[in-house]
C-alpha cells in the first residue's frame, strides 16, 4: 500500500495543512452536539442554505440548485442541495454522527464529601473509564431555567478558565487497586468531577459566625452550634452554589433541566515532529462530520440531490428523537419532496430505496504496539487514505450492514477516476472485536450503503489521533461521491 503523503505535490501539501487547520478549529468549537450544530448551521447559512421551516412558512418552492437545511432539537441536522433529476430517482447521501464518548452530569449531581465539592456523572458511550482520571476536564452544555431562559456553559477551554478533574489513588497506596481488571480499576460511580475545595466563609457570614461563638446563653450556643455545624458540613458546596448564582444565575434546582457534558479540556493539536497528525478529543466521529459538511458546501450543481445527515446518539445505539433511528431524516425527505412538488408516500419510498449512501464513520487504525489485535491484511493504516468497511458488526458480522459487491465496484470506479486514495479494512480480528455505525438503519430502506471514513488511533480515548492526509482524502472522496454516485 502506497502512503498517501507520497502522492501529493507541493500545492496539495499546502492544501492539506490549510484544511487540517480548519478541521482543528471545528474540533475546538464543537465539543458537544449542540456546539457542532451551531457551527454547521452558521457554515451552511454562509453558503446560502435556508432553514426549511422558513421556506415552508413563506409558501416557497424548491428547484434544482436550491439549498436547505433542518435541525432537530439542536442536536441533529440534515442538509439538501436539490439536483437536476427528480428526487424519486434517489439521492446521494453522506451520513455521520456528531456525538462522542464523554461524561454526562446527572440531574441531582452536586454534593460535598471530605472537603471537596463534586458533580456526580454518568459516562456516555464506550469508554475505558481509567483514561478519564487525573486529566484536565471542561464543562460544556446548557442549563434551561423554569422560565425558559437558556444559560450556555463553556468552562475550561480559555486559558483564564479553571479546569476540573477526577482524582485517582496515589501509586504508594494502590497495591490492591492495581490487582483489579482494567474494567474495574475505576468504577463508573467513581467518575465524579472535583469542582471546588474552598469553604464559603467570608464577609457578613463570617462575622455572624464569630458573634455566635461569643453568646453566653447556653441554649443559644447550642442552637447556633448546631447551625454552624450544618453550615460547616456543606460549606464548600455552598461556596460553589454562590459562584454559580453570581456568575451564571444558576441555582441547584436548575441542574434538573440541564444538559452538561464533561469533556477533555484543551485545543486540538498537531502531533509529531513532522506535524503529520492531529491529536484531539471527539474525532470519532466529528472527523467524518466535518469532511461531509465541507463536501456538501464545496460541491456544485449535481444530477442527483445531494444530502448530508449529521446525527446524535450513535454512541449509544442511535436511539431517541435525535438519533438515526428517529423519523427526523425521513420527515425531512418528505418535506423537501413536498417543496419540489414530488411528494407522495410512494415517491418518498422510491427516493429512499433508490438512494446511495456513504455511512461515514471512523475505522480502527493499526497500532504496532498492539499488533496482535489486528489482521494486518485487513486493517486501516494512518496515512493510507480514506477507509471502506464492506461490513462491520462483531464476530459473525452480528449487527452489520454488509454492502453488496456491485455497489462496492461502483464506488471503486468513482474514486479511481477522481484519484482518491482509499483502503479497505475490518474492525480487528475475527472473534476479537467489532462495532457498528448508522449504516444498517439506512439500509432498512433498501438503499445502497457502505461504511466509509477515516482511520483513528486511540479511538474512544480522551485524545484520539488521525492523519492529516486521511482527513483531506476523506473530503475529496465525499465530493467525488456526491458528484458521481448513481446506480
Amino acid at each position: 500500500m502506497r502512503n498517501t503523503w507520497e502522492t501529493y505535490n507541493e500545492k496539495q501539501l499546502k492544501e492539506v495543512d490549510v484544511f487540517a487547520d480548519e478541521y482543528r478549529n471545528f474540533l475546538d468549537e464543537g465539543k458537544t452536539e449542540r456546539e457542532c450544530v451551531d457551527y454547521i448551521v452558521n457554515a451552511a447559512q454562509a453558503q446560502g442554505y435556508r432553514e426549511i421551516q422558513e421556506v415552508i412558512k413563506c409558501g416557497g418552492r424548491l428547484v434544482p440548485g436550491d439549498k436547505v437545511y433542518g435541525v432537530c432539537m439542536n442536536k441533529s441536522v440534515a442538509m439538501f442541495r436539490i439536483g437536476k433529476k427528480p428526487m424519486a430517482e434517489g439521492m446521494n447521501i453522506l451520513g455521520a454522527h456528531i456525538d462522542s464518548p464523554r461524561l454526562d452530569v446527572k440531574q441531582n449531581p452536586l454534593y460535598e464529601e471530605g472537603g471537596f465539592a463534586y458533580l456526580d456523572t454518568h459516562y456516555y458511550g464506550g469508554v475505558k473509564k481509567y483514561q478519564w482520571v487525573t486529566i484536565p476536564l471542561s464543562i460544556h452544555g446548557v442549563v434551561v431555567k423554569k422560565d425558559g431562559d437558556i444559560v450556555e456553559i463553556n468552562i475550561g477551554e480559555s486559558e483564564d478558565d479553571p479546569v476540573f478533574f477526577i482524582s485517582d489513588l496515589l501509586i504508594h497506596l494502590s497495591q490492591e487497586q492495581l490487582e483489579k481488571k482494567a474494567s474495574k480499576v475505576i468504577e463508573g460511580e467513581a467518575l465524579d468531577l472535583i469542582i471546588g475545595n474552598k469553604p464559603f466563609i467570608f464577609g457578613k457570614e463570617k462575622e455572624e459566625q464569630c458573634a455566635d461563638r461569643e453568646v453566653d446563653n447556653s441554649k443559644k450556643k447550642d442552637k447556633k452550634g448546631k447551625k454552624e455545624k450544618r453550615k460547616a458540613k456543606e460549606a464548600v458546596k455552598k461556596g460553589i452554589l454562590e459562584i454559580l448564582k453570581k456568575q451564571y444565575d444558576v441555582e441547584e434546582d436548575d441542574f434538573i433541566s440541564a444538559e452538561l457534558e464533561i469533556v477533555p479540556a484543551g485545543k486540538a493539536r498537531e502531533a509529531g515532529f513532522d506535524r503529520s497528525m492531529i491529536l484531539a478529543y471527539g474525532q470519532d466521529d466529528r472527523v467524518c462530520a466535518f469532511t461531509s459538511l465541507k463536501a456538501m458546501l464545496e460541491v456544485e450543481e449535481t444530477e442527483r440531490t445531494a444530502c448530508c445527515i449529521l446525527v446524535d446518539k450513535e454512541e449509544i445505539g442511535s436511539v431517541g428523537a435525535t438519533g438515526m433511528q428517529s423519523r427526523f431524516f425521513e420527515n425531512m425527505v418528505a418535506e423537501v419532496m413536498n417543496l419540489t412538488g414530488e411528494y407522495s408516500e410512494l415517491n418518498v419510498r422510491r427516493c429512499l430505496a433508490s438512494s446511495c449512501m456513504l455511512s461515514s464513520d471512523v475505522s480502527s487504525a493499526f497500532d504496532p504496539a498492539f499488533a496482535a489485535s489486528f489482521d494486518k491484511k485487513n486493517v486501516a493504516y494512518l496515512g493510507g487514505g480514506m477507509v471502506f468497511n464492506k461490513f462491520t458488526g462483531s464476530r459473525g458480522k452480528s449487527g452489520s450492514n454488509d454492502a453488496n459487491a456491485e455497489y462496492l465496484a461502483h464506488i471503486r470506479r468513482i474514486f479511481e477516476e477522481e484519484k482518491v486514495n482509499f483502503q479497505t479494512a475490518e474492525l480487528g480480528k475475527v472473534d476479537l472485536g467489532g462495532g457498528g455505525t448508522i449504516a444498517y438503519i439506512l439500509a432498512l430502506y433498501g438503499m445502497n450503503v457502505i461504511d466509509s471514513g477515516v482511520a483513528v488511533l486511540n479511538m474512544h480515548a480522551p485524545w484520539e489521533a488521525t492523519s492529516k492526509a486521511d482527513v483531506y482524502e476523506a473530503k475529496r472522496g465525499y465530493v467525488a461521491f456526491l458528484k458521481g454516485a448513481d446506480l
